[in-house]
């Protein structure tokens, strides 16, 4: 272990002229969003005491300087900070949440096929709750989170635990033995500020999420941390949801918007969030996910953990036959059904499940899906055919802001948290997160399906 010192962080906050503008880089194109009142009203939350004169009397921090970075989709970066917290959480410690960044080369702007994206957004956009700095449930005594900028005011020496010193000790990569592995580690240290290595990456990693019993042992705990039974989505997220409900499932009483709710430490998020009745959210991936697909029948892969939590009816053992990167074309055509389904096959798997109990009464879809609008408008026809369906929608045609089409999955995953059932694919990051809120906020297991 070592001590090092790092200058505060830069001011992130944009000035107004940056946003909206437009750049030679990308001709014709708008520059996206830079969040900058988020970054501010994270600057200003309480525990952070910037003019302190010291700061020995503040709690103990914990921060994780190898998170997930760099082209990271939300999905991959989320079902790592839920765990994150967890630990910082476990350990009594101050949790120090960072920017959702996409490029950590201190530009403003990032080029996404072809298409300026922010390189960072700030989690107060994303998310709300105890994560970022909010106050834990009344009675809870845990530290309160603090940004990572406030971490390097506050903390100028560090401690810091290279990532071997524990994972090297560790008798699995399952987040049960990594939980346990580094708060031994933490709680035997009395330093008051902790990074973990990025030398070796984060605790938690590929590794972990992409193995189906990795999760098992810990998940017990996990669905009644405060980290999941009181966490919520930020302002944006809730009132593009208000905004486009009538798009995907049209009310038929008087119900108040999100917006409308105050947001209390006290409210679990089960409250908040409940189901909305009749709605069927079908998680589609499409674009570049073909070849992924593919990669994953190459190497014989399981569901993802979040996928993979015991309770879920629909299990994936990957079929005999294959060998180390190769499989058969029979097996590989087991992947892309379950993976990347044709429209012929996601029908046929809709009008399977529409049978079960726990889909009595479902009138509306929502697809949640990259695919191209022609694609997506012929599956959109198809499902209206089978004359099941109330109405048919797509993240295609939600109503966005400037500020809400950079956090869209958010408002996916919002929706699809909150479905009557969920269909979605057992190998994504983002179905992951909502497999994981759905089941922590009491759905029926049998009401969380796969392709």
């Amino acid at each position: 272990m070592l001590y090092v010192r790092r200058e505060p962080l830069p001011e992130l906050v944009p000035s107004p002229s940056d946003q909206g503008s437009y750049s030679p880089r990308w001709p014709g194109r708008k520059l996206p969003p830079l969040y900058g009142q988020y970054h501010e009203y994270e600057r200003r939350l309480p525990q952070h005491r910037w003019n302190a004169p010291s700061h020995a009397s503040e709690p103990k921090y914990f921060w994780i300087a190898g998170h997930g970075r760099v082209g990271s989709g939300w999905g991959n970066v989320m079902q790592e900070i839920l765990l994150n917290a967890h630990l910082s959480y476990k350990a009594n410690r101050a949790y120090v949440f960072h920017n959702y960044t996409w490029n950590d080369d201190g530009s403003d702007y990032s080029d996404y096929n072809g298409k300026p994206i922010p390189s960072r957004v700030p989690l107060s956009a994303l998310i709300r709750g105890p994560m970022i700095g909010e106050p834990w449930p009344e009675g809870d005594p845990a530290p309160l989170s603090v940004s990572e900028e406030y971490f390097y005011h506050a903390c100028p020496e560090r401690r810091v635990v290279p990532h071997n010193d524990v994972h090297d000790h560790l008798p699995s990569w399952f987040a049960a033995d990594i939980t346990k592995g580094w708060l031994d580690k933490l709680n035997s240290l009395d330093d008051q500020c902790v990074e973990a290595g990025a030398d070796g990456g984060p605790p938690f990693n590929w590794v972990t999420f992409g193995d189906k019993d990795a999760m098992r042992d810990l998940w017990p705990e996990l669905r009644r941390s405060p980290v999941l039974t009181h966490f919520a989505y930020s302002p944006l997220v809730e009132l593009a949801f208000d905004t486009n409900r009538e798009v995907f499932s049209p009310t038929s009483v008087l119900e108040p918007p999100l917006t409308s709710v105050p947001f209390t430490p006290s409210t679990p998020t089960a409250a908040r969030y409940t189901e909305i009745p009749g709605l069927l959210v079908l998680h589609l991936r499409r674009g570049d996910y073909e070849g992924h697909c593919a990669h994953l029948a190459r190497w014989s892969s399981s569901y993802m953990a979040y996928n993979a939590l015991p309770e879920l009816p629909d299990r994936f053992d990957p079929p005999p036959g294959g060998s180390w990167g190769e499989n058969t074309p029979e097996n590989v055509e087991i992947y892309m059904r379950h993976c990347f389904p044709t429209t012929a096959q996601i029908l046929a798997r809709v009008d399977e499940l529409a049978r079960v109990d726990a889909a009595r009464g479902l009138r509306d879809v929502y697809v949640m899906t990259n695919g191209a609008v022609e694609w997506v408008e012929d599956l959109k026809r198809a499902l209206r055919a089978t004359g099941r369906w109330r109405t048919v929608a797509s993240s295609r045609d939600l109503v966005l802001n400037w500020e809400q089409k950079y956090v869209a999955q958010a408002v996916d995953m919002l929706i699809g948290q909150r479905a009557q059932m969920l269909i979605g694919n057992g190998w994504s990051s983002l179905t992951g997160n909502i497999v994981v809120m759905r089941l922590a906020n009491g759905r029926s297991a049998e009401s969380t399906r796969f392709w």
